[in-house]
């Protein structure tokens, strides 16, 4: 981390540099996916492969949780710190900070079980509704932080505060700027995207080339 003295910006809201799918080996995915569902249609015989659900789950079951997004951004931090002798204030000094984030969502499949998916054989249409993401902990990378101190003369304790605090301001920050709806609207339909392309290699193992994958999250209206 690299101090430089001045005077701090203002604070500002968290604002984000990038936010984009995460770098997932989705080729090599679906691959798995395609020898899961006919190995796993060989396994339980003819009787399941007129079944998209059942091809459907059998992908599903080969997977725990996917990072489905990821999105990095600048968080902005501020805090002041003042010691002094006998109650009276005689060093002050101020630190600002702007640091990178990262925050990934996953999705969680391994709860999407048959309830949560319905086949419409006239319009050859898998529903299928996710849980909700989860967010994770913002990773902080203070190394790469922007370093703003004014002060006079900074003690080392001071120093060690203001980085705590800005640190923990910061995770603060960067965990309710991960959850505005307009980000989250993001990371819904790059997960939406990615479960659609997936479950379409199932569906087309099991005979249904002109099928569609519908993926709602749970609290979403139906558009049919």
């Amino acid at each position: 981390m690299d101090d430089s003295v001045g005077t701090p910006p203002p604070p500002e809201p968290p604002r984000m540099n990038l936010a984009r799918v995460q770098a997932v080996p989705w080729l090599l995915f679906i691959g798995m996916l395609a020898i899961a569902a006919w190995l796993g249609m060989k396994a339980f015989g003819a009787d399941e492969r007129g079944d998209p659900v059942a091809g459907a789950l059998l992908a599903f079951e080969k997977q725990n949780s996917l990072t489905v997004f990821s999105s990095r951004f600048d968080v902005l931090a501020s805090s002041t710190n003042s010691r002094g002798i006998l109650g009276v204030d005689l060093l002050n000094t101020e630190q600002a900070v702007a640091v990178p984030a990262l925050v990934e969502y996953r999705l969680d499949l391994s709860g999407v079980g048959r309830e949560r998916m319905e086949w419409d054989a006239d319009k050859q249409v898998l529903s299928v509704r996710l849980p909700p993401l989860s967010i994770s902990k913002p990773n902080i990378d203070e190394a790469r932080a922007k370093v703003f101190t004014k002060g006079v003369w900074v003690t080392s304790g001071a120093q060690d505060d203001l980085r705590r605090n800005n640190a923990e301001q910061a995770e603060r920050k960067a965990q309710e700027f991960a959850s505005q709806p307009d980000v989250l609207a993001m990371a819904r339909k790059a997960a939406r995207e990615a479960v659609r392309q997936n479950l379409a290699v199932p569906l087309q193992v099991a005979g249904f080339q002109d099928a569609r994958v519908e993926v709602l999250f749970d609290g979403e209206p139906s558009p049919r």
